[in-house]
């Protein structure tokens, strides 16, 4: 028999990111009893704690010490390296060379002269004509020469590890970006002539959009107008019930707009790291609402928003009140005990954690597994990676620690710099020199809607699955056994998108070497989000995709990425026809609820509601 999983929380189990067994025992000051030695350590900590914490709110989040770390290890390096300075100073001689040369190009010939180097593929910044017209088109190749040198220079210098290589390099562009000649309104020239033409109103309006915004800020509101987005007026309104609480997650289920329905449900697991009805937008563009369309019975996991009571829920927690537990309550009422499993990004990496223990147990209830932009192998999990080692991390929990969760904000944050040509200078030129506010839509009004992550879920989550990438190499631990993704026999259908700053799709794609099943890869357009929520008619969508079956010889990402067949339009369409092709013919629909799950409220329930 399967053990059901709780309505009610494990026991708090304590925690520390060093194992126990590797604590180095502490002599005692002679004299001194033990209760006064361990008062005198705990004390110590909670200062070392709270001045972490105090920094960190300066540092957005970053350890000082790991930054430190990093520049010092290139630093060194490259003070060793003669070859590599001799090096460095004949490309500046050069690119200098390469610069006067296009300089004087450009002052004798009628013709535009060619550039000496082009921008970067994703690099939009210089694109308009405009850029091209003296002496924009020196400042701006001249910038770029500084980049490319600043490349090098960070980066091949023999003994630097790869992630001071990373962070040293990322942390370079962070710099040269922040003074990109775009930024500015004396060397933009699509700047300058807004300006000029609007006689300087562009900037009073970039001026009140950003009075507008700090007041935003500072009231803790959100973004404008995003207020005209409400979740369950225009948003999450596809019709259903909440048929089970804990206190962790409400179960959504949705109602049938079909006479007949597949008999294998479809339960939906989204990670707690956003709300969930990213998966269920406007009508438009909900994939719950398709899926229903299709014939499919519906559930969703809307989680709990944590604050500090919720300090020590874990993993564990997540998976037994969580994915267990939902898997239950969907067996009840649907009266199948084989379901499609679908994951959302983190929720896909906790799918993942779970069914691998449930084929390790002999629980055979999942007909398939889905994973939406969801890793698995944390080797290559993209540059997040930068800001993820020893040091940031214990500087990451000393910050947790002091509210007992993680903050949105700070979240937020830390993906911007990831991305801060399009997330914060394009949007500092764009709304505040400009003058110009992109209508807001459905998604950015969900993505201005963040939460929280508990203290010790986090801890965990960044120790041993990004640290130690315990689930990937046989190490994580379920229930004190630890768990193999090979043991998983369920059919597997994988999407990843193909410009995924969170969840880069080859990363994603390692899918294929962590288990022993059939699996369906795909590779859509779009990024982490709007590569998922990627609904049949939108515009300029496309995707590859290919079947693995168990058995045949594995190809890398880039191997696969060639011989995969290109299709236009939406994912959606063929991982509908896929979960058909794994389910059983039509019956009736069950009802929304059972007796033992008596329908509680309405969707989309209260705790997506939370702040």
């Amino acid at each position: 028999m399967r053990k059901k999983a709780g309505s009610e929380v494990s026991q708090a189990r304590p925690h520390s990111s060093q194992p126990a067994s590797q604590a180095a025992p502490t002599a005692r000051p002679a004299g001194a009893t033990v209760a006064d030695f361990h008062e005198g350590s705990q004390v110590a900590e909670m200062i070392d704690r709270a001045t972490h914490a105090g920094l960190a709110r300066l540092t957005l989040g970053l350890s000082p010490a790991a930054l430190m770390g990093s520049w010092a290890d290139w630093a060194v390096h490259l003070a060793m390296s003669p070859g590599k300075q001799m090096h460095l100073v004949e490309e500046a001689v050069r690119k200098q060379s390469r610069l006067r040369q296009y300089a004087m190009r450009c002052a004798t010939s009628q013709d535009d002269a060619p550039a000496c180097i082009e921008p970067l593929p994703q690099d939009r910044r210089f694109r308009a004509d405009a850029w091209n017209k003296p002496p924009f088109n020196l400042i701006y190749q001249n910038f770029l020469l500084n980049q490319q040198w600043w490349h090098k220079a960070t980066t091949g210098i023999p003994g630097v590890t790869r992630q001071h290589e990373n962070a040293v390099s990322f942390a370079a562009r962070q710099v040269l970006d922040m003074f990109a000649p775009s930024n500015f309104l004396p060397t933009n020239p699509e700047l300058i002539e807004r300006t000029v033409n609007e006689g300087g109103k562009n900037l009073y309006r970039g001026f009140l959009n950003f009075i507008e915004d700090y007041e935003r800020v500072v009231a803790q509101r959100p973004p404008a107008g995003a207020e005209a987005f409400r979740v369950g007026e225009n948003l999450a309104t596809t019709p259903g019930r909440v048929v089970y609480r804990n206190r962790l997650i409400e179960l959504l289920q949705y109602a049938p707009t079909t006479e007949k329905v597949r008999p294998e449900p479809v339960l939906i697991v989204p990670a707690w790291i956003m709300k969930y009805y990213i998966l269920d937008l406007s009508e438009q563009n909900s994939l719950v609402r398709w899926l229903t369309d299709q014939g499919f019975t519906v559930f969703m996991i809307s989680w709990k928003n944590p604050d500090n009571r919720d300090r020590d829920l874990g993993m564990e927690d997540y998976r037994e009140l969580g994915v267990m537990a939902a898997l239950d309550a969907v067996e009840d009422i649907s009266g199948s005990n084989k379901i499609h499993a679908t994951g959302y990004c983190l929720g896909g990496t906790l799918l993942t954690i779970a069914a691998a223990a449930m084929a390790r147990d002999g629980d055979d209830r999942l007909a398939s597994i889905s994973l939406l932009a969801a890793q698995a192998d944390f080797t290559e999990a993209g540059e997040i990676m930068l800001f993820t080692n020893e040091s940031q991390v214990a500087f990451l929990e000393d910050m947790m620690w002091e509210k007992g969760y993680l903050d949105a904000k700070q979240m937020a944050g830390a993906f911007q710099i990831l991305r801060s040509n399009d997330l914060i200078w394009s949007q500092i030129l764009r709304v505040y020199l400009m003058g110009e506010r992109h209508p807001m839509n459905d998604l950015m009004a969900w993505n201005s809607d963040a939460t929280r992550m508990p203290y010790r879920m986090h801890s965990e989550y960044l120790h041993k699955l990004f640290l130690e990438n315990e689930l990937a190499t046989g190490k994580y631990e379920v229930a004190d056994r630890p768990v193999a993704l090979t043991d998983i026999r369920a059919p597997i259908f994988s999407v990843g998108t193909e410009t995924d700053h969170v969840a880069p799709w080859r990363s994603v794609h390692k899918i294929h070497l962590l288990t022993d099943t059939d699996v369906t890869f795909a590779l859509t357009s779009g990024g982490h989000n709007a590569g998922i929520v990627s609904e049949p008619g939108h515009p300029r969508r496309h995707y590859r995709v290919a079947k693995t079956l168990h058995g045949d010889p594995y190809l890398d990402a880039e191997t696969w990425a060639e011989k995969a067949e290109m299709k236009d339009g939406s994912w959606w369409r063929e991982w509908g026809e896929w979960l058909g092709s794994h389910s059983g013919k039509p019956v009736s629909p069950p009802s929304l609820g059972s007796e033992r799950y008596a329908p509680i409220c309405d969707a989309p329930g209260a705790y997506v509601l939370q702040n």
